[in-house]
C-alpha cells in the first residue's frame, strides 16, 4: 500500500507582506478610496466619484508622476510590444497560427513573421502554406516575442530569432502575469542544471539546459531524446519552487527562483508543496532577497 502523509492542524506564524523589490505595496479592494486629491490623473483600474479617486479592481496602487492606476493582482495578460511570451498553438489557419497566451483574445503568429527551418529569408510560397502543419501544429508550445498589439487588445507575435521557436522537452507552469518581474532578458540558464523561460504572459517553461546552442535549425528542431533522471529531478524541484513562490505571492525572476531552489535542497521534492515547508523556504528566500538589496 502507498504511504499516506497526514498532518495535524497547527497555528502558523503570520508572514508579513513582501517588501523586497521596491518597498511595501499599497493594496486596495474595489470601492476603496485611493485619494481625495483632485490633482491626480485617473489611470487603469480607477474611476472618479464625488471628486474622489476610487479603485475598480483589487490590486496594488502604482503612481507615475500624477497618473494613478491599480495593477490587478490576478488578471489576464495584456500584451506590450517587446514582451517575451510562451504560448500554445490552438489552430492552424490560412497563413497564420492562433496561439493561446493567457490573454483575453487568441494571439496570432503569421507565416511571414517567422524564420522557416534553416533560417531562410525568402518570400512565402504556396508550398510553405501547405507545409504549415509540418512546422507547428495544434498543441505545440512556442516561445515568441510580441511584435504589435491590435486595437482590440489581440497580440501579433514573431519568432524571427533562433532563440524563439518550438519548445521540446520540459514542464509548463501557469501563473498570474502580475507575478512575473519584467527584466532585460527572460531566458535564464540556472547554475543548477536547468533553464527557464519566464513568459511575461505568466507561462513559465522549465527545461534541461541544451548542450549545443549553436546547432538550432531555425528554432523548429526539438530534441526528443530521453531526459536523464538527474535532470528530471532538478526540473521537478524548480517547478515546485515556482509553485511555492506563487502561493506566497513572491515575484518570479531568476534570483528568487534560484534562492528558493537552494533553500529547498534539504527537503524532498514532493515535500516542497507541504504548506509548512513552503512557508519556510519562501521565508528564507525573501530574507536573502532583502539582504541582497541591503
Amino acid at each position: 500500500m502507498a504511504a499516506i502523509t497526514m498532518r495535524l492542524p497547527v497555528a502558523r506564524k503570520a508572514v508579513g507582506p513582501s517588501t523586497a523589490r521596491g518597498g511595501e505595496k499599497h493594496l486596495v479592494a474595489p470601492g476603496d478610496t485611493i485619494t481625495t486629491d483632485t490633482g491626480y490623473m485617473r489611470g487603469h483600474g480607477t474611476y472618479v466619484e464625488e471628486e474622489k479617486l476610487i479603485a475598480s479592481v483589487a490590486g496594488a496602487v502604482e503612481r507615475v508622476n500624477k497618473l494613478v492606476c491599480v495593477k490587478a493582482l490576478k488578471t489576464r495578460y495584456n500584451g506590450e510590444v517587446g514582451d517575451i511570451v510562451v504560448g500554445r498553438i490552438t489552430e492552424v489557419q490560412q497563413k497564420r497560427w492562433k496561439v493561446e497566451t493567457n490573454s483575453r483574445l487568441d494571439s496570432v503568429l503569421l507565416l511571414s513573421s517567422m524564420n522557416l527551418p534553416g533560417g531562410e529569408l525568402r518570400r512565402r510560397s504556396a508550398e510553405d502554406e501547405l507545409a504549415m502543419r509540418d512546422y507547428l501544429q495544434e498543441g505545440d508550445l512556442i516561445s515568441a516575442e510580441v511584435q504589435s498589439v491590435f486595437s482590440d487588445g489581440a497580440v501579433s507575435l514573431h519568432t524571427r530569432s533562433l532563440k524563439y521557436g518550438k519548445l521540446g522537452q520540459g514542464v509548463l507552469v501557469q501563473v498570474s502575469p502580475s507575478l512575473v518581474k519584467r527584466q532585460k532578458t527572460h531566458f535564464h540558464d540556472l547554475p543548477c542544471g536547468a533553464s527557464v523561460i519566464l513568459g511575461n504572459n505568466g507561462f513559465i517553461w522549465i527545461y534541461p539546459t541544451p548542450e549545443h546552442k549553436d546547432e538550432e535549425a531555425g528554432g523548429f528542431t526539438t530534441n526528443l531524446e530521453p531526459v536523464p533522471l538527474s535532470d528530471r529531478e532538478v526540473i521537478s524541484r524548480l517547478r515546485n519552487c515556482v509553485v511555492a513562490l506563487v502561493t506566497q505571492q513572491l515575484m518570479l525572476f531568476d534570483t528568487s527562483i534560484l534562492y528558493c531552489y537552494e533553500a529547498s535542497l534539504p527537503h524532498q521534492i514532493k515535500d516542497i508543496l507541504k504548506p509548512e515547508v513552503m512557508e519556510e523556504i519562501v521565508l528564507e528566500t525573501r530574507q536573502r532577497l532583502l539582504d541582497l538589496e541591503g
